[in-house]
């Protein structure tokens, strides 16, 4: 077991660290270094770059890189990447931008572009004495953090507000200095923990020296000081709308109203059920991720905070609303989520600044907008199928592919298996028994006996 761990190996070569892996932790040491290798990429000085991105990097780990067409959003027609490997994600969005488009499309509105960030400390003192040092000690703040905010305020963002919050009755001593920014274009993070830093060290000189203070209420302890994730100011809504009879072809067994309805009760119990509502977001979540990926942003960030506000009632439900009202059918989502066009890896990843020209070179609001519709597009897919055909015809299409190349299928098996499933069930023991068939119905090729 002590051969297995080891100090220090971010300090050896990337050769080093492969071989170190291959012979302590696989049976195959030559064959799992010839897999890392087989996916480095041939631009040495790329490769160099994506390494950088994280640390004892070994290799690289692909996912396909999609587009989903004719994405009508806003009256301007988008070819939206996306990078996901689950089957008949972006077969689904693309059928829903298609079906959509006709329909007048999406139709978005940024509602707030806000960013949070906390500022967390323990103080002995009142909080009546600290809430009326408060406008002095905002001043105060926003002079030490000149040296950082400059630019962004140049841009048009900036600190925007500090808030004191007592939570004292929760965690004795608590406060915090709960910050609201305005980074544009930037997703912010670290212009957002810089400023919240200096704030803590301002803090501390400021209540440790202020005459209005006592001697023991000039004791300040900076906890940690840090951006918060969710931002439910910083929330976009997409939604589509048309008459109810303009839905007919949605589904062949209902009409447009019979179709509206069945959809609209499916939305509300993702809206009252936990149960179904965590499945019900996931599937928003294929679309939303797969856009977030694509450019370069956090998706990590991005469900964690829409994940807390699908739950800001003290219960957890749907992300997307449906309503029915004089006739006409309207299924919106309204979605926090905090992007960036500009730094990190939207410039240093190829295929992330590949993405925003595809794009148009969309600002960070107008990012909100197409990841947004296209996490309502995903919904309107998986949950017209839901209540329609079923879930499993479309996607178990999809995954036939991935069953041919798991059961070591050819080409040709590729293309006859197409038109076999055309009608059928697909499964893995399905396609098995069709392989099966297959390799039986092949002549024979002659055994010479010479």
């Amino acid at each position: 077991m002590q051969e297995k761990t080891i100090s220090g190996l971010h300090k050896l070569s990337k050769e080093e660290k492969m071989q170190w892996l291959a012979e302590h932790f696989t049976a195959a040491p030559e064959s799992t270094i010839a897999t890392l290798r087989n996916f480095w990429h041939d631009d040495a000085k790329l490769q160099r770059v994506m390494d950088g991105f994280s640390e004892n990097t070994l290799s690289n780990y692909f996912f396909p890189y999609g587009i989903a067409p004719n994405f009508l959003i806003d009256g301007r027609i988008y070819a939206v990447p996306m990078v996901i490997e689950e089957s008949s994600v972006v077969a689904a969005a693309a059928s829903a931008a298609k079906y959509w488009h006709n329909k007048g499309g999406f139709k978005t509105e940024v509602l707030g572009t806000t960013k949070l960030g906390q500022l967390h400390f323990s103080w002995p003192g009142e909080s009546a004495k600290l809430q009326t040092l408060m406008p002095e000690l905002r001043i105060y703040l926003l002079q030490d953090v000149q040296h950082i905010t400059a630019n962004m305020e140049k841009r048009g963002g900036g600190v925007r507000d500090i808030e004191l919050l007592d939570m004292s009755s929760q965690e004795q001593d608590y406060y915090q200095l709960k910050v609201s920014f305005e980074t544009c274009d930037s997703m912010g993070a670290n212009f957002i923990n810089s400023v919240l830093e200096e704030f803590g060290r301002s803090l501390q000189h400021f209540i440790g020296s202020h005459p209005a203070l006592s001697e023991a209420e000039r004791s300040v302890e900076i906890i940690m000081a840090i951006l918060s994730n969710y931002t439910p100011d910083c929330i976009v809504r997409a939604a589509v709308s048309c008459p109810v009879e303009q839905l007919d072809d949605a589904c062949i067994n209902l009409d447009g109203a019979g179709f509206a309805e069945k959809f609209a009760k499916a939305v509300r119990i993702a809206e009252i059920d936990p149960y179904r509502a965590a499945t019900h977001n996931k599937g928003i979540f294929n679309g939303i991720d797969s856009v977030v990926i694509a450019t370069g942003n956090d998706f990590r960030a991005t469900e964690a905070c829409g994940h807390a506000y699908a739950a800001r009632d003290g219960q957890y439900r749907s992300l997307s609303h449906c309503k029915i009202e004089n006739g006409v059918f309207t299924f919106w989502i309204d979605l926090p989520i905090a992007l960036g066009t500009v730094g990190g890896l939207t410039k240093l990843h190829p295929l992330a600044h590949l993405s925003l020209e595809v794009l148009g070179q969309p600002s960070a609001p107008e990012l909100m907008s197409i990841i947004a519709a296209t996490g309502l597009a995903q919904n309107f897919a998986a949950v017209r199928s839901l209540v329609t055909t079923g879930i499993q015809k479309g996607h178990m299409k999809m995954h036939l592919m991935n069953i041919l190349n798991h059961l070591g299928g050819n080409p040709d098996d590729s293309i006859a298996a197409e038109v076999y499933f055309q009608d059928r069930v697909v499964s893995f023991s399905a396609v098995r028994e069709f392989l099966d068939r297959r390799a039986e119905a092949q002549p024979k090729t002659a055994v010479s006996t010479l």
